[in-house]
């Protein structure tokens, strides 16, 4: 009796612990084109589909404010590249692991806004070949320092399920667009939707 009046305990004081921690948002969309260099270097790093997974743990919790921290992941397997300099390297593919925070706003709500801040991890692939069809012979990886933020919001359908609609921006150094000319920061920004379970 006494055992079984311990274990009900036990399990009634844990509950609290398991529930309402855990988020994983998966999204489809798209990196945004862009364009680099001055007239006589002109580049255009074309847009490209994207997928995004978002672990979110809940650190703190409130009516009004919840603070998660999260691991999120973007893969991006191909963009092209234009330029009128036939050198530069065809295509890139992009990957980013980016640890952080994420602030959301009335997370008991039907409507939970939130935005996002992080910093990890961007790794660029860039073609075997260059526009002109030749041999790229530069290093075909290339890795990055990468710092992200955005926000976006979660409408809340079912108890375990939500829609979540998201902007995001990863900023790093460029890829190796065998283009010594472009170089510095570079802005990848992300659009897209999808959906979020919720382990509550």
């Amino acid at each position: 009796m006494r055992f079984r009046t311990c274990l009900l305990m036990i399990l009634c004081f844990s509950g609290p612990l398991f529930a309402q921690q855990y988020e994983l948002g998966l999204t489809l969309g798209g990196l945004l084109s862009q364009t680099r260099g001055d007239a006589a270097t002109r580049l255009t790093l074309g847009g490209g589909i994207a997928l995004q997974a978002n672990y979110g743990y809940r650190l703190l919790g409130g009516e009004k404010l919840a603070m998660y921290g999260e691991v999120h992941f973007l893969a991006n397997p191909l963009r092209d590249i234009a330029s009128a300099n036939r050198r530069a390297t065809r295509d890139v593919a992009t990957l980013y692991v980016t640890p952080g925070v994420r602030v959301k706003m009335f997370p008991r709500s039907r409507v939970s806004p939130y935005f996002a801040l992080g910093g990890g991890y961007a790794l660029y692939e860039q073609s075997t070949n260059l526009l002109d069809g030749a041999v790229n012979t530069a290093p075909r990886f290339l890795n990055r320092g990468a710092f992200d933020f955005g926000g976006g919001v979660d409408v809340h359908f079912w108890r375990f399920l939500a829609l979540r609609g998201e902007v995001r921006d990863f900023f790093t150094c460029s890829p190796a667009y065998n283009t010594p000319s472009i170089a510095g920061g570079q802005h990848n920004l992300f659009a897209g939707g999808g959906i979020v379970l919720r382990f509550e």
